[in-house]
């Protein structure tokens, strides 16, 4: 029997959701600490690893808005955090809780379906959190 990882698990999960939906510049699973725990890039060999859908610089800035997100509805009596997007000009990030430990975080294009992508990333957030939590998709 082939070994399983974890991280293989989680990459395959972010590749299916980016490659699912038209307009998602790539994905990251970000941990509290702002670490990243698996990323995914379409296209990523041409990507340049400092621009700025960079896996480190998202899960970075992605962790920040959690922290505040959070404390923001803690302080107003708003219960618990489902998703959090920022839209520009150009596009935005979403980031929706995985668990208590993580979160998976989309770089969109302007060109993206808003509502399908939260829809697809809510549902690989449910699979990413079975992962995480040691479980594997389909046993």
């Amino acid at each position: 029997m082939a070994q399983v990882y974890r991280t293989d698990l989680l990459e395959d999960a972010l590749k299916e959701v980016c490659d699912k939906l038209e307009g998602i510049q790539g994905a990251v699973i970000v941990s509290i600490e702002g670490f990243v725990v698996a990323a995914y890039t379409p296209g990523e060999e041409d990507m340049d690893e400092e621009g700025p859908t960079s896996s480190p610089q998202v899960a970075a800035m992605a962790a920040t808005l959690i922290a505040l997100g959070e404390r923001t509805l803690a302080r107003l009596a708003q219960g618990e955090m489902l998703r959090l997007l920022i839209e520009g000009n150009d596009g935005g990030m979403l980031v929706v809780p995985a668990n208590r430990r993580a979160s998976v975080a989309a770089m969109v294009s302007k060109e993206a379906k808003m509502g399908l992508v939260m829809y697809a990333l809510q549902q690989s957030s449910k699979k990413i959190s079975d992962i995480l939590e040691g479980g594997i998709p389909g046993e």
